[in-house]
């Protein structure tokens, strides 16, 4: 089914006051859920952010690995099946580039590193930490250029750290820091766009910057404002890239309105349109709510042709209990949105 649109061009305001009507500059389009992965079963906020390994051996052997923040590293195939755990402790965020993965520990105050096999039934290995010497490294993301691997880690008082990361010949990796950032007020999703030497940051209560990541003289730029009444609304959360070379999309999480907000890659980042998840045809998975964390690819994979969007689901059907990830074809969204 391709995603319905819902008239809701003047709904009720969620970032502002409650009787002034939100207008917004396209209807909200809805997309259905295809798969959800296993619950982290229990009460309370477990699930935060997914990152999706794709194998470039075998697309099917494909990985999601999720974030519980209560206890480790939960990773899926590509139905939503659990293979493994790692419990590393507190992590909050994860991202990857080729086979190397990173995720924000915040009970070790470290980036904690992993090693993705590329073996017939890929695994995840945990290398060590690299301590950043701040407390609660909030989010985290990945990128890769020449200069080789660099992460950045976002904080709740608006500090982003960009490490530069080197792998010896045992495989394991450390890190140093190369250059930090200061935003106002709390940070966390991010990611990395290394054809344009920008990092895109998610500032919770006022919107979404770039900054050129590499080059130290460089002050962030808006890309979009919660003010300017585009769809994002507090808390800014999970930022991602559905990547085309002469194009491609940001899709940023607007938490509080159950949300998301898509954008064109390259600038002026123009806003896209707004989509909702709905549960899926079949009805036998639910809505998402809530968004933390989510990622997207557009290598195609079995049953997603053209991209799989990954999103972290606050209520599983009931809020913060057994949370979990949903799994959205990008070919819904697509047609909802008329995107290329």
């Amino acid at each position: 089914m391709h995603g319905s649109k819902i008239a809701l061009m003047a709904g009720l305001a969620l970032a502002g006051c409650a009787s002034q009507p939100e207008i917004l500059p396209f209807e909200i389009a809805s997309v259905p859920a295809v798969l959800e992965t296993s619950p982290m079963t229990g009460l309370g906020d477990r699930a935060d952010d997914p990152a999706i390994w794709v194998n470039p051996d075998n697309a099917a052997r494909s990985l999601i690995l999720g974030t519980n923040k209560q206890e480790g590293l939960h990773v899926y195939d590509l139905q939503g099946a659990e293979l493994q755990f790692l419990p590393v402790g507190q992590v909050n965020n994860v991202d990857v580039r080729g086979a190397v993965a990173v995720a924000s520990n915040d009970e070790t105050e470290a980036l904690s590193w992993f090693a993705i096999s590329r073996d017939e039934e890929p695994t995840v290995t945990h290398l060590g930490d690299t301590g950043v010497g701040k407390v609660e490294p909030y989010g985290v993301c990945l990128g890769e250029d020449e200069a080789g691997l660099i992460a950045a880690a976002t904080y709740k008082d608006g500090t982003v750290q960009l490490w530069r990361a080197q792998t010896d010949a045992a495989g394991n990796i450390s890190a140093d820091l190369a250059r930090t950032v200061k935003l106002e007020t709390k940070l966390e999703g991010c990611v990395f766009d290394e054809s344009q030497g920008l990092l895109f940051i998610g500032e919770e209560a006022f919107g979404i910057w770039s900054v050129e990541y590499a080059n130290d003289e460089a002050r962030p730029m808006v890309v979009d404002r919660i003010a300017d009444s585009n769809g994002l609304v507090e808390d800014t959360e999970g930022l991602s890239i559905w990547w085309a070379e002469d194009g491609g999309y940001l899709v940023a999480s607007a938490q509080a309105a159950d949300r998301f907000v898509v954008y064109d890659r390259l600038p002026p980042h123009a806003p896209r349109g707004i989509f909702t998840i709905t549960q899926s045809e079949d009805m036998t998975v639910d809505g998402v709510s809530h968004t933390d964390g989510l990622d997207v690819v557009a290598d195609p994979l079995p049953g997603f042709p053209n991209g799989l969007l990954v999103v972290q689901d606050d209520a599983n059907p009931k809020s913060e209990v057994d949370q979990n990830f949903k799994l959205v074809d990008w070919t819904n969204v697509q047609a909802a949105l008329d995107l290329e």
